[in-house]
């Protein structure tokens, strides 16, 4: 049974990092000029948007559910399987929820709105000033993927390192000394 949690807690982590990765790499293909080209102009980047908002929102739950799944394994560690309950798994993991918690309730809303107004405010200054702070707002929504990336990583390397293996590797001494 520890076999199977460590084998969900790894997988569990692998799939979080990839979904978070995929954000990165494949969903600017959603924006390529080959999409763009086959859509109509005046309403392409609308379209374009609303998609990557679907996949976006995807996105968040799969998150949730991860962190969810996250929880659960070091819970179960902790009481079924004894492990003790390290505190900096579950502080990289709280920081994890937390900054998927961020990215879909905070964000998220906040880029959706600000891509509607883009499109469909009143006035042109309206729709710039709509651009520069969607701008913004990508890039501060960016700049967190790619914290919650290198979270990811370290939450997976501490997942899949043996239990009880020192920091270092071990260090025999008696053959070093001969």
């Amino acid at each position: 049974m520890t076999a199977f949690l460590r084998y969900l807690g790894v997988l569990n982590a692998a799939l979080w990092l990839g979904a978070a990765v995929f954000l990165i790499i494949g969903l600017p293909a959603l924006f390529s000029d080959e999409l763009k080209n086959y859509l109509v102009p005046p309403k392409g980047p609308t379209i374009i948007g609303l998609a990557a908002q679907l996949v976006l929102a995807r996105f968040f739950i799969l998150q949730y559910c991860c962190g969810a799944v996250g929880l659960a394994h070091l819970a179960l560690e902790w009481l079924y399987c004894g492990k003790p309950l390290l505190q900096r798994n579950l502080a990289i993991l709280a920081v994890l929820i937390g900054l998927s918690l961020a990215g879909g309730l905070w964000m998220q809303p906040k880029l959706k709105n600000l891509h509607q107004q883009m499109y469909s405010a009143a006035t042109k200054p309206a729709q710039d000033e709509a651009k520069l702070a969607f701008k913004a707002w990508h890039g501060a929504s960016e700049c967190g993927n790619l914290v919650m990336i290198g979270g990811l990583l370290i939450y997976l390397w501490r997942l899949s390192r043996p239990a009880g293996q020192a920091r270092f590797g071990n260090l025999n001494l008696d053959k070093i000394r001969g």
